[in-house]
């Protein structure tokens, strides 16, 4: 209880520094005095509306996006291990992200759906991620039901045929710009959040998280072994199912806001596990948290870092993450999934 306190206290503090932190830094005090403004209505003299604007408009949409990408990530990386029952599954493991990415890329080098103004690349990457998320499930579905290993092997397959349709996107980009825009993209960014990317996001990922921990007791079964879990009486060929629907929806509302971000889904379960055990309840309660700490930190680095240029989420999350994690592996001897 004290770790939960602990991280919704560090989580609370960190949104409000990352807030007043950027490339023009807000003090503190004005910053608290600009999101009361906004909240409840009150009034700002009109040489700070440049700063309220960055702070309410700007920042805040951004640092709540990455609350809710770092927890939705990391608890779908949850659900995915305990799915495949596989320690070097996360999120983008069954081709859904690149998937994603195929819509994403259309947009960009092409135009697709322009209609849709400034949601065209939003709703390409979502739409293309559940189409994937068929083509997966029916690819990896068998009469025997939906087996880890085919599912995995699919959704590697999978993504990698993917790949090689954005590849020649890009290739036949005809211009250079679009195919940064598409690199960029395809390594995260949290620089397009909005007040209007938020809600769907957010209701993806506390729906999940409600879901989730109501099966808690069913994933610790279903980690134990298809056998030992029918024999306890839980159907795993249809919680598998519900799983990776669940999965499909959230990934592919989370990579349609914020890109393709990596190692966050990989790599925040197994530190969880490995500070406070296995048991999903548990685990489910505390890595949404840990996982929306990390990547708010992340967001602040990718944009003060180089400013004002910003870098790819990605980059900044592999050099965090990675010696963090040896080092935890290293220093407790850390078995990957408990066993």
């Amino acid at each position: 209880m004290w770790t939960v306190v602990g991280l919704s206290v560090a989580i609370l503090g960190s949104v409000v520094l990352a807030i007043s932190l950027g490339p023009t830094t807000v003090p503190l005090d004005d910053t608290l005095r600009y999101l009361g403004a906004a909240l409840t209505g009150g009034v700002i003299d009109s040489s700070e509306v440049s700063k309220y604007t960055i702070i309410w408009e700007v920042r805040t949409p951004r640092v709540l996006l990455a609350v809710v990408v770092g927890a939705g990530l990391s608890i779908i990386g949850v659900a995915v291990q305990a799915m495949v029952r596989n320690a070097l599954a996360d999120p983008f493991v069954l081709g859904i992200s690149s998937g994603a990415s195929v819509g994403a890329s259309a947009v960009v080098v092409f135009g697709a759906f322009a209609a849709l103004g400034v949601y065209a690349l939003s709703a390409a990457a979502f739409l293309s991620a559940l189409v994937a998320s068929v083509l997966v499930y029916a690819a990896a579905h068998s009469r025997a039901g939906l087996s880890p290993l085919r599912l995995v092997l699919t959704g590697v397959v999978l993504s990698y045929g993917f790949q090689a349709i954005m590849t020649v996107m890009i290739f036949l980009s005809p211009n250079g710009e679009a195919a940064r825009t598409v690199l960029f993209w395809l390594l995260g960014s949290l620089g397009a959040a909005t007040w209007t990317s938020l809600p769907v996001a957010a209701v993806a990922v506390v729906a999940a998280l409600i879901v989730l921990r109501y099966r808690s007791r069913s994933l610790d079964v279903m980690a134990m072994g298809d056998e030992t879990a029918g024999s306890l009486g839980v159907d795993t060929t249809k919680l598998r199912r519900g799983l990776f629907l669940l999965t499909a929806v959230v990934t592919g509302a989370l990579v349609a806001v914020s890109g393709a971000i990596g190692f966050v889904g990989l790599v925040m379960p197994h530190l969880v596990r490995l500070l406070f055990g296995s048991s999903h309840a548990k685990v489910l309660l505390i890595t949404p948290l840990a996982g929306a700490l990390f990547l708010i930190w992340v967001d602040l680095v990718s944009r003060t870092l180089v400013a004002p240029r910003e870098l790819p989420l990605g980059v900044i999350t592999a050099l965090i993450g990675v010696p963090v994690f040896i080092g935890l592996i290293r220093k407790r001897g850390y078995v990957f999934g408990g066993r």
